[in-house]
């Protein structure tokens, strides 16, 4: 049986226009965002076996590949809910995400330097990667990640709230090699509401890191 499934999206295909198009909502979703469901479960197929089998000799390729196509669906299940066809602007106390604003001025100094920080990194990786908001439990404040592929470069512990998908496939279609202007864009579609139920989840689990007994 496998163990992980590919989330249905929260809404159809055109409801980010025009920020993304419907067509690559839909190859993202249901090609790109499969495939690392499906390497995830038949990496821990071919564990399993080198387990029964006590062969180890492709132990380190298959230690990366859940590590890339189990963080590859982590990040993109956290990216459909991050956005909305509703959503944009910044964060806001009368809109009910105070705390989430209070803590980004308090960890970046302003909200124009996060957003500034957040659109820099996710802009200029280098190949393939992402632009991360976490959650950082050792200091309870947030950071900026700038992850490559799906799960390089991470603080551990962390816990991603807000990701920007920088991968060629998730703009190309429409922005071209542009990947600038794409970041720019997806502020306008930024779905604050779940950034903070995220936020408050990641700081009640914040005890469940353990640095020492």
């Amino acid at each position: 049986m496998a163990t992980y499934t590919l989330p249905e999206l929260p809404y159809d295909y055109a409801a980010l226009e025009p920020v993304i198009n419907p067509q690559i909502v839909e190859l993202h979703h249901a090609k790109h965002h499969a495939a690392y469901v499906k390497g995830a479960n038949d990496t821990l197929e071919q564990l399993e076996e080198a387990r029964d089998k006590e062969a180890w000799g492709a132990i380190n390729g298959l230690q990366k590949n859940l590590a890339f196509h189990l963080s590859g669906h982590i990040l993109h299940s956290i990216y459909w809910h991050n956005m909305t066809g509703d959503g944009g602007g910044e964060p806001l106390a009368a809109d009910g995400v105070g705390d989430l604003a209070d803590a980004i001025a308090e960890s970046f100094g302003s909200y124009a330097g996060f957003k500034s920080q957040l659109t820099k990194a996710a802009a200029t990786t280098q190949g393939s990667g992402w632009g991360v908001l976490a959650y950082e439990p050792v200091s309870g404040r947030l950071i900026v990640e700038q992850v490559y592929d799906h799960q390089g470069n991470v603080g551990q512990g962390s816990v991603p709230i807000l990701v920007f998908d920088a991968w060629e496939h998730a703009f190309y279609l429409q922005y071209k090699n542009q990947k600038v202007d794409f970041i720019e864009a997806m502020w306008r579609v930024v779905n604050w509401q779940d950034v903070a139920k995220r936020y408050a989840a990641a700081k009640e689990r914040a005890d469940v890191l353990l640095l020492a007994p």
